[in-house]
């Protein structure tokens, strides 16, 4: 019996062993099913909370864009709740909703006068720096989409009537109920933008596609930018925050490209060889005084072979030197005084016809070399910092050109007509002339910010559906973001940060796009609730050992609109702490798996600024 017994395993064994495998297969296969299952709910598309809403045109409805927005954190990265304890940020008075930091009046008026110092920019102290949130006007209504808005918007966004009553004649804008009217006129074009621009365009051809970068000085409420748009020219626009208000803030309204800006004392913060064309429509602007400084200020910043537009004050001043309230004897020497600088920078004057005068800068300074010899000034500069913008001071002297081999050649190299400049490889980078990038490294920059708005497509459906107009680049590399987006509705700002090891924003201008530099540790020259949708790559691991990323948050809500979108990547432990400061925003957000999927360690932050309003202000 035992000789059975102890046999007896031998004869269950290829059962045992049969058990065995199924068993491990078994464990195997939900494993596997498990794995997918989690891998398929990680990137899932699905919406289970938020709604990205827009309001309708008629008050206090909302309508439901119909795309829903997953905040459904999919990486759950824990942390130290005591160490990142929410903090509620209360809404600031009403006062403020169109406060400006960096172009406060009552601070402005701590300073000089001379040289429109008092209107540059002057920030706040940390100490000084509100910590609550910019609240929105009662019955504030989301815009109009692009281009109605161009010709209409809520009164109450912006309830100012001073430019209708100043500028009436000028049809500038007008009141008509709970609506502003912007017929499209101007000081110089009170028949309307579009009569005005056919004009220039009769002089210097404007659809051909080799102007598409234009800078308007003194902008108003950017009229002229408005109705280039259709010409495929986009205008960077700007305006002090002066008597006027809110120029440039009907602007943005409008789903116009603007900025709070004044010639003043300091460099525009723009590249060399910026625009192809610059436009001065009766700007204020005494480009005949302080030696020139001005037009000097505009030949730094104008392409070679660009064109500079000036109408008003003094052209064509035998006709309106009585309207003007000016002598016939003074503004002959200011015309005569233009003529005269605009020779000395080498420039040739194209046409003068009617209200309007066309000078053309030299393609490159073979000539103007030569010319010094026999004009003292302004001399061509000995530096060649001429891309340096942020908080630098104007020179008296012509930024130089890159060199050339022949008098036909354009300096720094020519560009493709528009839309093809926008993905040839710019010059800048074909000239070596920023270190990290390569023609090769363009192409690749290009389809990675193509594969990545294709996947934020996904995650945020209305971007493909005219939802944004005015859209940000907080960190804009080389333009990519904006290029990937450039069969849509809408412009970006492209901003590049002030102290980066290689300076970007004229490989920008080269592709055909606008933007400025910016110190995110300081706020950006924008009224409140001007952005559609921001969007910021790095920005927070880059700026986290330099300043308090809560007031660069602060300040993302500041300009961006009620119900407005933010993109943010990073790693995800930074994102960890924006999610935290942000959960006391009044914003809905999520992390989300990077476009390479769940196990790249950055992420992607998308959040919603909930729509709120701040209370009428009592009566005293």
């Amino acid at each position: 019996m035992a000789k059975e017994q102890d046999g007896s395993p031998k004869v269950r064994h290829p059962e045992f062993q049969r058990m065995r495998v199924t068993l491990t297969i078994g464990v195997i296969g939900l494993c596997v099913t498990a794995y997918i299952l989690g891998a398929w709910q990680g990137t899932s598309n699905g919406i289970n909370s938020s709604l990205i809403s827009t309001r309708t045109q008629c008050k206090d409805n909302v309508r439901s864009s119909g795309a829903r927005l997953d905040f459904q954190a999919h990486h759950q990265v824990g942390f130290n709740e005591s160490v990142l304890a929410v903090e509620k940020f209360p809404p600031c008075q009403l006062k403020y909703s169109e406060y400006t930091p960096c172009q406060d009046p009552r601070r402005a008026r701590k300073f000089p006068k001379k040289m429109m110092q008092y209107r540059e920019r002057h920030c706040p102290k940390k100490e000084d720096m509100l910590r609550c949130l910019i609240p929105a006007p009662p019955n504030y209504n989301n815009p109009f989409q692009w281009p109605r808005s161009r010709d209409y918007a809520w009164f109450n966004n912006i309830p100012h009537r001073e430019l209708s009553i100043e500028k009436a004649v000028q049809n500038w804008i007008h009141v008509e109920g709970d609506l502003l009217r912007f017929p499209g006129g101007g000081t110089m074009f009170p028949h309307g933008a579009d009569a005005y621009i056919d004009g220039i365009n009769a002089l210097v051809p404007l659809n051909e596609g080799n102007i598409r970068t234009a800078l308007d000085t003194g902008c108003g409420v950017a009229s002229w930018g408005a109705y280039l748009m259709k010409r495929n020219i986009t205008t960077m626009s700007f305006a002090p925050r002066d008597s006027h208000e809110a120029q440039v803030q009907f602007a943005l309204e409008r789903g116009v490209p603007a900025m709070i800006g004044v010639m003043g004392t300091e460099r525009l913060p723009y590249p060399a060889r910026a625009f192809d064309m610059a436009h001065c429509s009766r700007c204020l602007i005494p480009w005949n005084k302080l030696d020139g400084i001005y037009l000097i200020e505009v030949d730094r910043v104008l392409r070679p072979g660009g064109y500079w537009i000036l109408s008003g004050p003094p052209i064509h001043w035998k006709r309106h030197y009585k309207g003007w309230e000016r002598t016939e004897e003074d503004l002959k020497q200011e015309q005569d005084e233009i003529e005269d600088l605009a020779k000395r920078l080498c420039w040739k004057k194209v046409i003068e016809k009617g209200d309007l005068a066309i000078w053309q800068k030299p393609i490159n300074h073979v000539e103007c070399v030569d010319s010094r010899k026999v004009y003292d000034a302004p001399q061509i500069c000995k530096s060649n910092d001429v891309d340096s913008a942020w908080y630098k001071k104007m020179d008296s002297c012509i930024s130089p050109l890159p060199d050339v081999k022949s008098e036909d050649e354009v300096a720094g190299g020519a560009l493709e007509r528009w839309p093809k400049r926008a993905f040839v490889v710019p010059p800048r980078i074909i000239r070596g002339s920023v270190p990290g990038f390569t023609p090769e490294k363009f192409q690749e920059d290009n389809k990675v910010w193509s594969e990545r708005v294709n996947h934020y497509k996904k995650l945020i459906p209305p971007l493909g559906k005219r939802r944004y107009r005015n859209v940000m680049d907080m960190n804009a590399g080389i333009g990519g973001f904006a290029a990937a987006l450039m069969e849509y509705p809408l412009w970006v700002m492209n901003v590049v940060p002030s102290g980066l090891a290689h300076d970007t924003l004229g490989v920008i201008y080269e592709r055909g796009f606008i933007g400025t530099y910016q110190d995110w540790c300081e706020a950006f020259s924008t009224y409140p609730r001007t952005y559609d949708l921001i969007h910021a790559d790095k920005i927070f691991s880059s700026y986290q050992d330099r300043c308090d990323i809560t007031y660069i948050l602060l300040e993302m809500d500041r300009i961006l609109r009620p119900e407005g979108t933010v993109i943010i990547r990073d790693n995800v432990e930074v994102l960890v702490k924006v999610q935290a400061i942000t959960g006391g925003m009044r914003w809905k957000s999520q992390i989300m798996d990077h476009e390479s999927g769940p196990f790249n360690p950055d992420k992607i932050l998308v959040a919603v600024k909930t729509y709120w309003t701040g209370k009428p202000m009592e009566k005293q």
